[in-house]
């Protein structure tokens, strides 16, 4: 009879030490594809960060009298690269990308440069690259919710409050990044 609840007992234990395991495994697991998912994020921003200066150097050559424009491009460029957080990151590519789009703007304004092969082709790169970074951040952002929800469900909550599994921010970009260029000449 003792040994009988003395092994109920040890299994018992065992079940909650198991479950305890399983629980601590799929944290770590979930905030790994939440790095691992903004990594492929930082992949595509570089590639774009790099595509740039090629691209405000060819619209330089046509379009002189723009240099305000090309020097906010650059200045919200080297603001995404010194980001820090996800919330840091977020709000310089959010700049980032209104300037770029009113680059793209000035150049509609230059029919020469429209056509010029070299600008074409950054364009196209950097619009395959801009896709990239939207697939990229959906996976981060579905990889983050996977993770929160895990760590803010019960008992997971326990273990990852005991643990040190901290809740992650979304990627999100703002609104007015969302609209498409308004070009009015």
């Amino acid at each position: 009879m003792l040994w009988a609840c003395l092994g109920a007992v040890g299994l018992g234990l065992f079940v909650i030490a198991a479950a305890v395991i399983g629980i601590y495994n799929r944290l770590v697991t979930l905030r790994n594809r939440v790095d691992n998912a903004w990594s492929q994020i930082d992949v595509q921003l570089r590639r774009r960060y790099d595509l740039i200066p090629n691209l405000v150097e060819t619209v330089k050559g046509y379009a002189k009298h723009e240099s305000e424009t090309l020097e906010k491009v650059i200045k919200a460029r080297q603001m995404a690269i010194d980001a820090g957080s996800v919330k840091d990151q977020s709000a310089a590519e959010n700049m980032l990308t209104s300037t770029l789009r009113s680059l793209f703007a000035v150049a509609e304004a230059y029919p020469d440069l429209k056509a010029n092969e070299n600008f074409m082709m950054l364009q196209e790169e950097l619009s395959g690259t801009e896709s990239k970074i939207a697939y990229s951040r959906q996976f981060y952002n579905d990889s983050v919710m996977t993770y929160n929800t895990s760590a803010q469900t019960f008992p997971n909550n326990i273990l990852a409050g005991m643990f040190g599994f901290s809740q992650r921010d979304y990627f999100e970009i703002e609104e007015a990044a969302k609209e498409p260029v308004k070009v009015q000449f």
